[in-house]
């Protein structure tokens, strides 16, 4: 594992992403004391669960964007937030 001081870290903050981005694991330090860790983030492509509600038919999609609800639901004039405050009280 690499190990990069905080104020390098600062200074070369996309050099240091990039070699993340490579695979690298960087250990950060601070006065040589480690203090954190960057890795790169796991990305899960398991989308087997979904493929199995579509073809069960429990599930499906056109290849599109969403287009919302059929039903929206109806804005009486007030704010969102004065709502939830509303019913906060």
């Amino acid at each position: 594992m690499n190990a990069v001081g905080v104020r390098d870290l600062k200074n070369r903050l996309s050099h240091h992403l990039k070699r993340v981005r490579a695979g690298a694991r960087l250990t950060v330090t601070e006065r040589g004391r480690p203090i954190a860790t960057l890795a790169p983030v796991e990305v899960r492509d398991d989308l087997a669960w979904l493929h199995k509600m579509v073809a069960e038919g429990r599930a499906h999609w056109n290849g599109g964007k969403p287009t919302g609800s059929k039903n929206p639901p109806v804005n009486r004039g007030k704010l969102g937030s004065d709502m939830v405050i509303e019913d906060r009280r």
